[in-house]
């Protein structure tokens, strides 16, 4: 199917991959400037490197829609810069998957494509989208969800390796970012591992930073600008991670029922009086 994916961080790129190994076409949104904070393993980094290597499939920027068919027939994921997702209009996919974890609707309708599948908080099943994917940590991650919500944001990150606010790196001021320690490196709590707006930043842990933000962005004080693994395993820090591919599994799922119940939608009808199908 061709689909369209608003976001490409690492949780959009996690649905991505899994969705790539399904032998879907995939098309992928992002803002000009991305935040990703997990860059090894998102395909957002090819806004500003040209192309992102993730596992093993190749994230390339691409301008418009012509580029993107011809990344889509060497086997890469296009990425363009389009924050509004316009290229919809041209693209004309069959599953729009809002991925961007805002923790709300940035716009997206179930008027979007045939089957519009949105990502975490922010989306109702039936009313802005068909399907909810749950995103919190548990035994519902992944979940289909059919009607209502996912559950709601809490604030607190997910644990890893027994931490969880600890682990985050947060801007100590506004102003750009200038990183000290990279993806893959190990520090100890009290460390500088940035600074942002001249201001240092401070390790409130130990481990391996798994994510940081790259050189130059335009943050805000308090905004994530990095994670700590207390695992202390580098290896990690450039595999998708198991919510990522869990989420991305939900996402399949979703599409795979669509197509076995025969899924109709007033959208997916106006496809059809135009002539194209599913």
């Amino acid at each position: 199917m061709r689909i369209l994916i608003r976001g490409a961080g690492d949780l959009a790129s996690g649905i991505a991959y899994e969705l790539w190994l399904e032998g879907h076409e995939i098309l992928m949104t992002d803002i000009a400037v991305p935040l990703a904070v997990r860059r090894a393993v998102s395909l957002s980094r090819a806004v500003y490197e040209g192309e992102a290597q993730v596992e093993e499939a190749k994230g390339v920027l691409v301008h418009n829609l012509g580029e993107a068919r011809r990344a889509i027939e060497k086997g890469d994921i296009p990425v363009i810069v389009d924050e509004r997702a316009l290229i919809r209009k041209e693209y004309q996919p069959e599953v729009l998957v809002d991925a961007i974890m805002a923790k709300r609707n940035t716009g997206t309708t179930i008027m979007d494509a045939p089957l519009v599948v949105g990502v975490g908080p922010g989306f109702t099943a039936g009313a802005d989208c068909h399907f909810v994917i749950e995103t919190k940590r548990g035994p519902a991650l992944g979940k289909v969800i059919r009607t209502g919500s996912a559950r709601p944001n809490t604030g607190i990150p997910g644990e890893v390796g027994g931490y969880t606010a600890e682990r985050l790196i947060r801007a100590s001021a506004d102003g750009r970012m200038e990183p000290v320690a990279g993806i893959g490196d190990r520090v100890e709590k009290g460390q500088i591992v940035a600074y942002t707006g001249k201001v240092p930043v401070f390790a409130r842990m130990s481990g391996v930073v798994r994510g940081m933000l790259q050189k130059d962005a335009v943050v805000t004080k308090g905004l994530k600008i990095g994670d700590i693994d207390a695992r202390e395993i580098e290896a990690y820090c450039y595999q998708i991670s198991d919510k990522a591919r869990c989420i991305g599994r939900g996402v399949c799922q979703a599409v795979a029922i669509a197509a076995s119940e025969n899924v109709r939608t007033d959208a997916w009808k106006c496809f059809e009086d135009d002539g194209r199908t599913m």
